[in-house]
């Protein structure tokens, strides 16, 4: 077989000048959280300022991106975080991962600070371009997405910072193109906009092209088919992801008392019956009024567990609506009323912004007095103050952990500075220990295992769930792999490394996957203590452990001195069993 190649293009923005590297083989496979820790430690980034220029930010595609295989064209952003102070990696889906890898595109590295505002075009010749983006400075996502296709063309994927991330909010995302354009899928978490907006990117704009080359194109497109298969015969993906989506889950966290409502005050918004914030209210509404309850984010995807949101007058309010932002931009903040949180979702969409770590700030706002609970239109205005970047809206755009020290409250939902998913740790327990140990910060999708009944389980089994859960998802992000696909993807390891070999012209052996998300996790623990981390930042927030949660009435059992046991397997990394 012949090894397939692909460019890793590192951009340095006070020049202007790229470099081209060309990497093959099992290189290509070794990318997206993997590249992201691996490349902050062996640049000795541990002790450096992430809000200075020096901070690298990271834009990584998977090895079978520009394809149509299924949930594989998601696309990772990673530098040191200014959220947290940790290693960060965000993924999210659309279209800027198939993009770069039909230009024959591994990655993008940006370094430095450009001295005026840019936007960077990846052209299909191979070339790049520095263009004048002071036109759509201040802009909303989606006017900016509508002025750039005006421009480009409309053959082209997006990478944007959006307004907040113009000036360094730490709220903000990267927001990319999804496959009807909208810029509205964000790599959200950790402030990684903060740093696309301070390097003075406002977007990168990607060509779409050709199909890459593959090593052994024809055995590969068997492989895509038969992915498919195994995908659309599952019945957890077809008949939870596809038919309900993601919000599905709120149903789920409502009816077991493990949804975050009004700043984690309590775990069920109302009884199952009068439930309307989940996934079988929202998707019959939606489908009353027109809307697509099924929805690919990215080209190819069989899951299609987005959806296009519609209103009471049969047009589209926002796509997607997904669980992360009903839990924390809608119970969290006491919103019970979806046609609410769509309007807050496109409002956060359009900024550019995590709706996780923005809703858990606008709860401790709420928590504070400066609003009561649910009130939507006080929503809207305290958005509309983070847009515009006033004094208040710049502070607000610091994020929970900050905001929360501001006016000095006690019940902050946030562990390394960044705030908790929308699961609550004294419930979804298996969960919590994910956010408490994982490097990433307070990240449900680090390893969640939300339906886990760990009451009825002994620690040593939880540990070991937590761990399994957090190697797999570490291994799925760093392929560019969404990890909704992961029923399939974790279960039938031999025939995704057949693939990879098949796609790359490799000959990895099945251990491979595991061992890549191993090493993941061992690389993230060692560059946070590097950076100062150690377990007590661990801890959940202390009123986890003192309050007991309506209406199950737990209280957080686990603390970071009994997850020993759990640390010495990441930290052993791929030599752990």
């Amino acid at each position: 077989m012949t090894s397939v190649e692909r460019k890793y293009l590192k951009i340095n923005l006070g020049s202007h000048l790229v470099a081209s590297e060309t990497l093959s083989g099992e290189a290509i496979a070794r990318g997206g959280r993997y590249l992201v820790a691996k490349t902050l430690l062996d640049r000795g980034m541990a002790k450096l300022d992430p809000l200075s220029p020096e901070n690298p930010l990271l834009m990584l595609a998977g090895p079978f991106a520009g394809t149509g295989f299924s949930n594989a064209n998601r696309t990772s952003v990673g530098c040191k975080s200014p959220l947290t102070g940790g290693v960060k990696e965000a993924n999210g889906g659309g279209t800027f991962g198939y993009a770069l890898g039909q230009l024959g595109i591994f990655g993008l590295e940006l370094t430095g600070k450009s001295d005026a505002w840019v936007i960077i075009h990846l052209k299909a010749d191979g070339s790049a371009a520095f263009d004048d983006a002071t036109p759509y400075l201040g802009m909303g996502n989606f006017a900016a997405a509508e002025a750039l296709y005006q421009r480009y063309g409309k053959r082209v994927a997006l990478a944007l910072c959006g307004p907040v991330g113009e000036y360094g909010g730490l709220l903000a995302g990267v927001a990319f193109s999804d496959t009807d354009g909208r810029p509205s899928r964000l790599a959200a978490r950790g402030g990684v906009g903060a740093v696309m907006g301070l390097k003075k990117v406002k977007a990168i704009v990607a060509d779409l092209a050709l199909l890459p080359k593959l090593a052994e194109p024809e055995k590969f497109k068997g492989r895509l088919k038969e992915y498919t298969r195994l995908l659309r015969d599952h019945p957890v993906i077809m008949k939870f992801y596809n038919q309900v989506g993601t919000m599905g889950m709120a149903d789920y966290q409502n009816t077991v008392g493990g949804l975050p409502v009004r700043n984690f005050s309590a775990g069920q918004l109302s009884g199952p019956s009068e439930f309307k914030m989940g996934g079988s209210f929202i998707n019959q509404q939606n489908r009353e009024r027109g809307g697509k309850n099924t929805h690919a984010c990215m080209p190819g995807c069989a899951i299609q567990c987005s959806n296009v949101y519609n209103g009471a007058d049969g047009k589209e309010l926002v796509s997607p609506v997904e669980y992360e932002t009903l839990g924390l931009l809608g119970t969290n903040c006491g919103i019970t009323e979806p046609d609410q949180l769509a309007l807050l979702n496109y409002i956060a969409n359009d900024l550019g912004v995590d709706t996780i770590e923005t809703g858990a700030t606008l709860a401790l706002l709420m928590e504070a007095g400066l609003a009561a609970w649910g009130d939507a239109d006080w929503m809207v205005s305290a958005l509309a103050e983070i847009a515009k970047g006033s004094e208040q809206g710049r502070l607000w755009a610091q994020g929970a952990a900050r905001v929360g020290e501001h006016y000095g409250l006690t019940r902050i939902p946030v562990i390394k500075k960044q705030a908790v998913s929308a699961y609550d740790p004294r419930v979804a327990e298996g969960t919590g220990i994910t956010m408490m140990v994982t490097a990433q910060g307070a990240d449900h999708t680090a390893g969640n295992i939300p339906r886990l009944s760990t009451r009825e389980m002994s620690l040593e089994d939880i540990i070991e769930a937590s761990y399994k859960a957090q190697i797999h998802s570490a291994a799925n992000d760093s392929l560019g792999l969404c990890i909704f696909g992961g029923s399939v993807t974790n279960a039938q390891q031999e025939f995704m490394v057949n693939t990879l070999n098949e796609a790359l012209g490799t000959s990895l052996t099945t251990d491979f996957f595991e061992n890549l998300g191993k090493e993941t996790l061992r690389l993230e623990a060692l560059f946070n203590q590097q950076a100062g981390f150690g377990r007590k930042d661990d801890r959940l927030p202390e009123f986890f452990y003192t309050e007991s949660l309506p209406p199950t009435n737990h209280k957080a059992r686990f603390t970071p001195e009994m997850l020993e046991a759990l640390y010495r397997k990441i930290e052993a990394g791929a030599t752990s069993s």
